[in-house]
């Protein structure tokens, strides 16, 4: 089993001061990367630098809402000016604006997108841009989502952005490749204060919290866990033994990991000359739409159901 060390390797983690960012910092400390810490909130940010201090890590914390460009180059250069170089972006970042799409305020699609897309572009492209000047390498993880590959009722702002972290991370593993950059997205599936606005999982996120583990069919059949459970990913991804790992959705949550099909064909049809409408409503139920794929996450099954 081949020994994952990070040491001497320097990473920023966005949105890091709680649930599965935290999970992924103390992940890359544990395995010797120093990491920065970041979050909007100082107290929290501070807070989890100690808790990786305390833990035997090496993190400092860079207090920014994530977005804007000069955002992405404080995040950089924090790196560079405390650790003198860059090695793993890690983009985790995000907030909730959920609501359906006739209710759904351009500011809360704004909100939603500046803070998962356009985050993850602007800092992705101050790291790729430092690395590269470094010439030895690197790894980007971008956080995406099931709703990113799937959809989910009520976050058409959410699903989009994810969706597109999913596409960025397939368009920046070819740009990057001849850099030795690496470019994954992963799909983590966790208890988290996100997760337990769906209500299926709801009820057992709070049982979690109350120190009851969660059972065994929503760890294995679902691959729902703890945030612990998602931040072993990330190391991996970082490190030499995933050099030739790029461009995938890799799923992880509780005691399960996968990887995400891209968007292919699944059934075809030709008309010589072309189609027409009424060719099309003619043949689509027996051909190419005789089975629809389907929309959205689904529900935990539990044993009785």
């Amino acid at each position: 089993m081949p020994t994952i060390d990070l040491t001497g390797k320097a990473a920023v983690v966005t949105g890091s001061g709680r649930g599965l960012g935290l999970a992924y910092a103390h992940a890359l400390a544990a395995h010797g990367a120093s990491v920065v810490v970041n979050d909007v909130d100082e107290a929290v940010a501070e807070q989890a630098v100690k808790a990786i201090s305390e833990a035997g890590g090496t993190a400092v914390a860079e207090v920014v809402p994530v977005g804007s460009a000069e955002a992405a180059d404080r995040l950089v250069s924090r790196a560079v000016e405390e650790f003198g170089r860059l090695d793993v972006l890690v983009t985790n970042a995000g907030i909730l604006r959920d609501k359906v799409l006739w209710k759904m305020t351009d500011e809360d699609f704004d909100t939603v997108i500046t803070t998962h897309l356009r985050a993850t572009f602007t800092c992705a492209r101050a790291a790729a841009v430092r690395m590269r000047e470094q010439g030895e390498g690197g790894t980007l993880v971008l956080v995406g989502s099931p709703a990113g590959q799937r959809g989910n009722f009520g976050q058409t702002n959410y699903a989009a952005a994810k969706a597109g972290i999913a596409a960025m991370a397939r368009t920046w593993s070819m740009e990057l490749s001849r850099a030795n950059i690496t470019v994954n997205a992963i799909v983590p599936v966790a208890a988290t204060a996100m997760t337990e606005t769906i209500p299926a999982f709801a009820p057992y996120v709070e049982a979690l919290r109350n120190g009851e583990p969660l059972p065994d069919f929503l760890r294995k059949g679902e691959g729902f866990g703890t945030p612990e459970d998602c931040a072993a990913l990330v190391p991996f991804l970082a490190s030499e033994a995933a050099r030739g790992i790029t461009g995938q959705c890799v799923g992880i949550g509780g005691d399960k990991v996968a990887l995400w099909s891209h968007p292919q064909e699944i059934r075809t049809a030709y008309a010589d000359g072309g189609w027409t409408s009424e060719a099309l409503a003619d043949v689509w139920s027996t051909s190419v739409g005789a089975e629809p794929q389907t929309v959205g996450i689904p529900a935990p099954k539990t044993p009785e159901a």
